[in-house]
């Protein structure tokens, strides 16, 4: 997890001053140099150990070659594995015989003439540390979230914890608290957990004790391991005996920390070859930096010398946090002048701020105040690949970019993604966590044999191939779902031929690993079995045979339209006879009066109008409108035949009471539920209860008289009614029910990951097609409501309408346009005849005046003569 797993580091100084001669035996040019003892206590053994003994050496060396004014000197001691022990108080004082005084570490004082303060390195799963501790590791609490993060990006429910006691401190607990916690926020948690001794205490034979506990291991049904804690020597001999058992393969997860991954680069090939695709994360540090090559070409080249045997000298995170840490005490000494307090020494250490190899070196609250990045890293071959990064800050992402020395950033962190993985077993999907049985058989998963609708489920045997082939809506569902899964599922579907109680049970007693079908969801039954998500809706309804209803509604030709409908066709036709009315009137003696307009209007509308058409504007308009009647007449035709047909029947039985009361027969499913409803929440005697096996015996059932009722859960009547619809119609209240659901045993996490692939069918709408096909394959319609026929309203002839309400509107247009210029015409005419009019009676006024005057005179002349 960080260096301070294997590395428990103390270091002990004492500061003084002491008279030195030059080198070279120049008595006469003395100096006083200030010195420091530095202790520190690791394992000997240990790669880690040993990787920190010299980093140390190199740090001590690089101190002197750059003139530190205070002369460091490096006392080691063994902890042969329990650092805990090795920094006790009694074993405090085995060091003053390196000139460091013995002291109680609890409770610490300094003197002036001789200063010396005790510090620690101390694990990362320590959460209650001693205020005088300081951790060079980063807050294991994020080591746990990066665990947590992989776990949920897996989807991973149950995982199966590791840990080996190998430091003496009491971790165990606290450490499993924040990982809990840490899982709990990604819906996983830890299912079992095993504590391995120290490989130290394991004296007598080790590799039997891990063979012992990895047996109980893999008797349990969780396949997702994580070792929280390990160290080097022992998580060698773990991957080795778990090869050797089989629990390397197909199926099995395996997650190392920090501890294990950062030291892959020091191990040879034969350690990787145990540890096939196992998945891990390793701090990541910069390795491009001058320093850090400058430090890996001194690293290799002293480890090799001092431990030829081994085969790797590639220096660790481990390595570079002993080098920092060494430093950082060096920073402190500088710092440190006189008389100094405990507190101020811890001070001193805890204001470091410089960048390190392993990093910027800050403390807050103890800890490295730097977040850190680590590496996503897949066992592969002699080596490991590394398939992306996690970060507290930007989660997963496949790249990380190096700049500005120390500084790091993530590119498409929000994505979440992660590069291809090499599971054990050289499996390439993902594995599901999880087995039912050890031998990792496909599981058996019943489906009912004796259903009653077998378009749920259908059982059929081929004799010419032997074999026995299942379908239905409910595996169709089943299989779209388990294809949503994020691992393999192998598994095989076993006919049962009980009732659907006793294959429930079946499930509880492990005689089946699960069960798939049109298994309703039942409160009683969650006692045996975990259920999924629900498929299919459902509720309990009554389906009753009909009879011809005397009381038909007078006015029932009426509801074939809607009153808007009727408005719009009425309005219509006077608007049609009166166009045809106006163009027909000038020229057509047929078209006089209105009332002739208005008969032509009712006519017309049944084709029987006997005015002859002369005008061709009169046909255009009428030619839209015959057509459109057409449709009408027919559709008004239809929805009347069965608004009649309807409204001759009724239900032969209204409710469940008259049933109850007349000790009626009812019929329902044998093998399921409903008969144990019927008779404890619906109060039916049990005698009066029939047994249906299929669902052309329900309709033998009802012609014979052996029952008055049926009883069907909805998708089940739904199928019955659509196909038998014209003699049975649904009665009474629906009384709600769990759903269809997949059964599978309690605590199974197969039923969380199939509850949420079902939702992801269903939303996807992929369920709807599946519903669609189920129905139009059995000539079924969507909906059970028999006497669902809604009045017709003018939305489906809108186009119709459009169509000749324009024809006639411009046919209109033009008459009018007709006949006012006529009637502008008539107008002069009228006004000439009456100017000529005019004109003759003046000229005759005007000549029997004439003749009037003539007369008067010659009488005057013969009476003068």
């Amino acid at each position: 997890m960080s260096s301070a797993f294997s590395f428990f580091l103390v270091l002990l100084l004492t500061v003084g001053s002491k008279a030195m001669a030059r080198e070279g035996g120049d008595n006469n040019c003395p100096m006083s140099q200030t010195f420091a003892s530095m202790g520190a206590v690791f394992n000997y053994n240990s790669r880690v150990g040993k990787e920190q003994k010299v980093a140390m050496d190199i740090a001590i060396q690089d101190l002197h070659s750059r003139n530190y004014s205070t002369k460091v000197v490096l006392q080691l001691k063994d902890s042969r594995g329990n650092s805990a022990r090795a920094i006790s108080a009694g074993d405090m004082g085995t060091l003053s015989g390196l000139g460091i005084p013995r002291f109680n570490p609890y409770s610490i004082d300094f003197d002036l003439s001789y200063n010396s303060y005790y510090t620690c390195i101390i694990p990362p799963l320590v959460p209650l540390q001693p205020p005088f501790f300081i951790q060079m590791a980063n807050d294991v609490t994020l080591h746990m979230k990066c665990i947590a993060a992989i776990v949920g990006h897996f989807r991973w429910r149950k995982v199966t914890t590791i840990y080996e006691n190998n430091n003496g401190f009491s971790t165990e607990l606290p450490t499993l608290t924040l990982l809990s916690d840490s899982l709990r926020a990604v819906d996983s948690g830890i299912e079992y957990h095993s504590t391995f001794p120290s490989l130290s205490s394991l004296q007598s034979d080790p590799k039997a004790t891990i063979e012992e506990e990895l047996k109980k291991l893999r008797s349990k049904s969780n396949r997702v391991f994580i070792v929280v804690q390990c160290s080097l020597e022992l998580n060698v001999l773990l991957f080795e005996k778990a090869n050797q058992m089989g629990m390397m393969g197909k199926g099995y997860v395996w997650i190392v920390t920090d501890e294990i991954a950062s030291l892959l680069d020091s191990v040879d090939s034969s350690i990787t070859y145990n540890m096939q695709g196992v998945l891990g994360f390793k701090t990541s540090f910069v390795s491009s930096s001058e320093a850090f090559k400058e430090f890996k070409i001194k690293f290799r080249n002293k480890y090799v010398s001092e431990y030829p045997e081994e085969e790797n000298a590639n220096p660790s995170i481990f390595a570079l946090r002993a080098y920092d840490a060494t430093w950082a005490i060096a920073g402190t000494i500088k710092k440190s002048q006189g008389r100094v307090t405990s507190k101020k020494l811890l001070d001193n250490i805890l204001s470091s701020n410089f960048d390190g190899l392993s990093g910027k070196i800050s403390f807050k609250n103890g800890t490295l105040s730097q977040l850190p990045i680590f590496r996503i890293i897949n066992v592969v071959g002699k080596s490991y690949r590394e398939i992306g990064f996690w970060s507290p800050k930007f989660g997963f992402s496949e790249k990380l970019i190096e700049h500005d020395n120390m500084k790091v950033r993530i590119v498409n962190g929000s994505g979440g993604s992660m590069g291809q993985m090499f599971w054990p077993g050289s499996l390439l999907t993902v594995p599901k966590g999880w087995a039912i049985n050890v031998e990792e058989k496909p599981l058996q998963i019943g489906v009912p044999a004796s259903g009653a609708f077998n378009q749920f489920v259908r059982v059929s045997y081929d004799q010419d191939l032997n074999k026995t082939f299942i379908s239905g809506f409910s595996i169709d569902v089943f299989e779209a779902t388990v294809k949503r899964l994020p691992y393999e599922l192998s598994y095989i579907l076993v006919p049962f031929y009980g009732s659907y109680d006793e294959m429930v049970q079946q499930v509880y007693y492990k005689g089946l690993d699960a069960a798939v079908g049109d298994i309703e969801i039942m409160a009683d039954r969650f006692q045996y079995c975990e259920f999924t998500q629900p498929y299919v809706e459902s509720g309990l309804v009554m389906v009753v045979t009909v009879k011809p209803d005397n009381l038909k509604e007078i006015w029932l030709f009426m509801k074939a339209f809607t009153k808007r409908m009727w408005l719009m066709m009425v309005a219509m036709h006077l608007f049609i006879g009166f166009v045809v009315w106006l163009i027909e009137r000038g020229g057509n003696t047929e078209f006089e009066g209105l009332g002739t307009m208005l008969w032509f209007s009712v006519t017309v509308f049944f084709s029987v109008q006997r005015e002859p058409i002369t005008n061709n504007l009169s046909r255009l308009v009428l030619a839209p409108w015959f057509f459109m009647i057409l449709i009408v007449s027919a559709s008004f035709t239809a929805n009347l035949t069965s608004r009649m047909t309807v409204s001759r029947l009724q239900p032969s039985v209204l409710d469940i009471e008259t049933l109850r009361t007349t000790n009626a027969k009812v019929g329902c499913n044998g093998n399921s539920f409903i008969v144990r409803y019927l008779i404890n929440v619906l109060n039916f005697k049990q005698e009066n209860i029939v047994g249906v096996k299929s669902m052309n015996d329900y309709e033998e059932a009802f012609h014979r008289g052996d029952i008055e009722a049926a009883f069907f859960v909805e998708p089940h009547a739904k199928i019955f009614l659509a196909i038998f619809c014209k003699g049975y119609t649904t009665t009474g209240p629906t009384f709600k029910i769990g759903g269809f659901g997949f059964v599978f045993p309690k605590d199974s996490p197969l039923a969380i990951d199939i509850s949420k692939a079902i939702l992801e069918v269903t939303q996807s709408g992929e369920m709807l097609q599946l519903e669609k096909y189920l129905l139009s394959s059995n000539n079924c319609s969507s909906s059970i409501d028999l006497n669902d026929n809604p009045e017709l309203g003018p939305e489906p002839f809108y186009g119709l309408f459009f169509v000749s309400g324009s024809i006639s509107a411009f046919a209109l247009l033009i008459t009018i346009v007709r006949l006012a210029q006529n009637c502008q015409l008539n107008m002069y005419l009228i006004l000439a005849t009456c100017i000529d009019i005019k004109d003759w009676i003046w000229a005759v006024i005007f000549l029997a005046r004439i003749h009037l005057k003539f007369q008067s005179s010659n009488r005057r002349r013969s009476s003068v003569i």
